[in-house]
């Protein structure tokens, strides 16, 4: 199994719940995170995937207003950590994947496609990736009270009464404010959920005969949105990403990186909670 983590989303967690008293807390949160869930699911590879553009031109072009309420003056404090741990994680020997303009769930849905004998889990807070789930091979870590959440088909029909693959068409629909996108014009969350499950895809719901006539009209206003929408919600699955070793580190790749950050930021714990759940995977490996 492959564990793919979009990095940008599970960083800003730990440094939102990891209290700020901690030098780089959101790194230290992440890694401590990160040792947790390799014990849980035991991957045999992992890949750290990274925003190299939180907001891809390719996507303002599409939609302007997407994450304009994120554009600010001030500067995210997050930023600087952002670096930090990537060189930390590549010191480490993790595989960190990022590709330029590209966004966090870009890597992740292109690893997953090229990766198509293997069992993914993504871990990511972005719902955005609830797009990729695909059973039995796919499936998504979301953080929620107590503990991760497993999202499998079976869950999303459960949680939002919409056949399992769904939800990209019940997004684009709905809408994501967190994202700035205000979704069709009068069709909200149930009503969005109720014609996707009557109709399967936004596909089956344009080419429906049988709509009411409020809705169609909604739809009709909203052709250039949706064919928008869609460039900038479904994630990029064919990035000419290079081969990546993505198999856990036996080793550090560099010890005096690892040694230096270690100390510098008294990262000596989390560190020693990631190389045992790393120790315990090669021994795990080794015997089967």
């Amino acid at each position: 199994m492959l564990l793919l983590i979009d990095y940008s989303s599970m960083l800003y967690r730990a440094y939102h719940s990891t209290p700020s008293t901690v030098p780089m807390n959101g790194v230290h949160g992440f890694l401590s995170s990160l040792a947790r869930v390799l014990a849980d699911r035991k991957p045999s590879g992992v890949a750290i995937c990274c925003d190299d553009d939180w907001r891809p031109q390719f996507r303002v072009d599409a939609l302007p207003m997407y994450k304009t309420h994120r554009v600010g003056d001030l500067p995210d404090p997050v930023t600087p950590q952002e670096a930090l741990g990537r060189e930390f994680l590549d010191a480490l020997g993790l595989a960190v994947v990022g590709w330029p303009g590209y966004e966090a769930e870009d890597i992740v849905a292109t690893l997953a496609h090229t990766h198509p004998r293997e069992v993914i889990e993504i871990l990511s807070g972005d719902r955005d990736l609830f797009d990729l789930v695909e059973d039995p091979r796919i499936r998504v870590l979301y953080p929620a009270k107590g503990g991760i959440q497993i999202v499998n088909e079976s869950w999303i029909t459960e949680k939002y009464g919409i056949p399992g693959r769904s939800y990209g068409d019940f997004a684009l629909l709905r809408g994501d404010p967190s994202d700035g996108l205000p979704g069709v014009a009068g069709i909200g969350e149930k009503t969005a959920a109720t014609l996707i499950a009557r109709y399967g895809s936004l596909e089956g719901l344009q080419a429906a005969s049988d709509l009411n006539p409020k809705i169609k009209a909604k739809l009709e206003a909203s052709v250039a949105y949706l064919k928008a929408a869609a460039e900038v919600v479904m994630p990029v699955r064919n990035l000419p990403l290079p081969p990546r070793d993505l198999s856990l580190p036996e080793q550090p790749r560099n010890r005096q990186t690892v040694e230096r950050i270690t100390q510098e930021y008294s990262l000596g714990n989390a560190v020693q909670r990631f190389q045992k759940a790393v120790e315990e995977l090669t021994i795990l490996k080794a015997r089967s």
